[in-house]
């Protein structure tokens, strides 16, 4: 029997455009789908069901369903269409099995058969949406689940890929070193000053993907 080996992703959307439920959570209120329509009804509107910790904030055109005292389910329908961050992940085969907003931004949870939907996914959303960020990959395996981190190698510059690319090659990076920094600067042309502010730089970006909560 072969283990799975998909990935659990968690990613933050940052003000989504025409999503009216991070506009209701731009301030302090939060909130949590209960339940959302798969596919669009005959008149094309999608319907959501959606709890919320502050009613003050929520818009009328949202009907309260239901009270549990800690939230209220408000029901309401928008229209269907791709250009919704959760529709944009399911595009790809992915449902999105958890939804949460606060602070104007979307929560979405999924699970994709591998790294490279996983990177199809964020790029499409950033297109559309902009700000998309990475929160936390967990990988299973037939022993334990494994964190992941999917570090984008556009964050560098072309400069700072070929500092790396370089140190690594010359083994910058290898205990002992087989090369210290004034040999991998001037095979590369530059400053040892220019080479350490590229790889520090370079560093620092990779080294922010990483330990991003």
């Amino acid at each position: 029997m072969m283990s799975a080996t998909g990935i659990r992703a968690e990613l933050k959307v940052t003000g989504p455009t025409d999503c009216p439920v991070a506009s209701v959570s731009e301030g302090d209120t939060a909130g949590y789908a209960l339940s959302r329509s798969m596919a669009p009804n005959a008149d094309g509107a999608v319907t959501e069901e959606f709890v919320f910790d502050d009613a003050d904030s929520v818009p009328d055109e949202m009907d309260q369903l239901f009270d549990y005292g800690d939230g209220t389910v408000y029901r309401f329908e928008r229209e269907g269409g791709v250009g919704c961050p959760c529709e944009q992940v399911e595009t790809f085969g992915c449902p999105v099995v958890d939804v949460q907003t606060r602070d104007g931004a979307l929560f979405l949870t999924f699970h994709a058969p591998d790294v490279e939907t996983l990177r199809n996914v964020v790029s499409a959303l950033r297109e559309a949406s902009g700000s998309v960020d990475v929160r936390r990959l967990l990988q299973s395996s037939s022993d334990e689940s494994r964190d992941l981190v999917l570090v984008e190698r556009g964050q560098l510059t072309d400069r700072q890929r070929e500092v790396l690319e370089q140190a690594h090659e010359m083994g910058y990076f290898d205990h002992p070193r087989r090369a210290n920094k004034g040999e991998v600067a001037t095979e590369l042309g530059i400053t040892t000053s220019t080479f350490s502010e590229h790889l520090a730089m370079a560093q620092k970006k990779l080294m922010g993907a990483i330990l991003q909560d």
